[in-house]
């Protein structure tokens, strides 16, 4: 794949779709490898349920969801007694399985069609409740309530607070259409933000999740909108000259980084979210472009070829000397900046195959977190633990996680969809 082409994916592929919009009948693929000592083995117990109400769809997704963390294994529990209260539960056989935890749960049907849900998360090892949590929910509500146990789940027992609640958005193309939609962390339960028959890419939540920064060809060239989330409004950011691209918002909401070539070739430019005050950020004869901000705001890390070869550098927003991030491999773009400001996340070319490499900012260390040969996009969940990311499966674009050891990897897929673009909201 030459630079250009690869260097400007953003801007200039057409490849979208849904991978993480699928219906609930979409199979979630999760692949383990390695590393089983070092997850916490919970013994997921189905919830006793009521008639009509889909419990199985609700514990299956938690189970799901603490998989997808990689730092939680489940204890099977097939053929075993399926106690929902604590005085019901055998600790010896649930400890004999290698459980250090326990899911018990029941939902219990209510007037109007509602049903209550309790769950309780119980220590296998002290035999005493961990937590435990009890709500009403209506029909639509299934999913929610679901991720939310498992948020609860998660942080209990890790120590980190859960992302499952969260959402995530991407872009799809079907037949002759883009839709860029907002999703549930897993991919489910999907909204459509805005629909056209143009390319419809570089999607960017705003760190209050309210808005969406994109770019649409609508009117035949890359413009930058700036849309709701609550009402669906929308307005132009950037309509310059030539190309505008790779929307970038600050930590404050207040500003965006963004790639234009209204001056000159590709150059990176700040703007206030209103559209004022557009400044040019660095001076140079190379390609700057994929500004991404640090957490504190004292960074943006961006892809260049001002080295002769794509790589991630570094400026302070309020300009200065550039330095360079990256020196492994001949060609590193799509960087990303985890939410503790650790880890750099980047595309990496080695001998053919573009791959997710995780990067210790402090050390330099790295580690490649992905097999796969053409991976784009990777994005940083908002607790730090997992990475979203698109990648070619079979000529079609998938989504995937990744766990930063790179040992837990899930994946969804659905025949004839092709999805690029994926970010994680706050």
């Amino acid at each position: 794949m030459r630079f250009l082409t690869h260097f400007f994916f953003r801007m200039l592929l057409t490849l979208a779709a849904c991978v993480f919009g699928l219906q609930a009948r979409a199979a979630l693929e999760i692949q383990v490898t390695g590393g089983a000592a070092s997850r916490i083995p919970v013994a997921l117990i189905p919830f006793q349920a009521a008639p009509g109400s889909p419990a199985p769809e609700l514990t299956g997704i938690i189970g799901q969801d603490l998989l997808r963390s990689g730092l939680i294994s489940l204890v099977g529990t097939a053929g075993s007694q399926r106690p929902y209260e604590p005085a019901q539960i055998d600790y010896g056989v649930w400890r004999g399985k290698g459980a250090d935890a326990i899911v018990i749960g029941q939902v219990i049907g209510q007037p109007g069609g509602r049903f209550e849900v309790r769950f309780r998360l119980m220590d296998a090892v002290r035999q005493t409740q961990l937590t435990g949590l009890s709500f009403n929910v209506g029909p639509d509500q299934w999913r929610a309530a679901a991720h939310k146990i498992a948020d609860i789940i998660y942080e209990k027992l890790t120590g980190i607070p859960g992302v499952f609640s969260t959402r995530i958005a991407y872009v799809q193309k079907r037949g002759a259409q883009f839709e860029l939609r907002v999703a549930d962390a897993d991919g489910q339960n999907w909204q459509t933000v805005v629909r056209s028959r143009e390319s419809i890419i570089s999607p960017a939540f705003s760190p209050d999740g309210q808005r969406m920064a994109y770019v649409s060809f609508e009117d035949r060239k890359p413009i930058i909108y700036v849309q709701s989330l609550r009402d669906g409004s929308r307005r132009t950011l950037a309509a310059f000259k030539g190309s505008n691209s790779a929307p970038a918002w600050s930590p404050d909401g207040r500003r965006l980084a963004v790639t234009l070539t209204r001056d000159a070739g590709s150059q990176i430019y700040l703007i206030n979210a209103d559209g004022s005050g557009v400044s040019r950020l660095i001076r140079s004869g190379a390609i700057d472009t994929e500004a991404v901000w640090s957490p504190d705001g004292q960074w943006i890390y961006f892809t260049s070829d001002r080295g002769g070869s794509p790589q991630i550098y570094r400026v302070s927003p309020g300009g200065g000397g550039v330095k360079r991030i990256t020196f492994s491999g001949g060609y590193s773009v799509s960087p990303d900046i985890s939410p503790d400001g650790k880890y750099l996340a980047y595309i990496r070319r080695d001998e053919g195959r573009f791959r997710v490499v995780l990067h210790e900012l402090a050390t330099g260390q790295e580690r490649v977190l992905t097999d796969t040969a053409h991976d784009e996009s990777p994005s940083f969940a908002p607790n730090g633990q997992l990475l979203l990311y698109a990648t070619l499966v079979n000529g079609r674009g998938v989504l995937g996680t990744v766990s930063l050891d790179g040992r837990t990897r899930a994946r969804l897929s659905e025949p004839g969809t092709d999805a690029r673009e994926p970010v994680w909201g706050p």
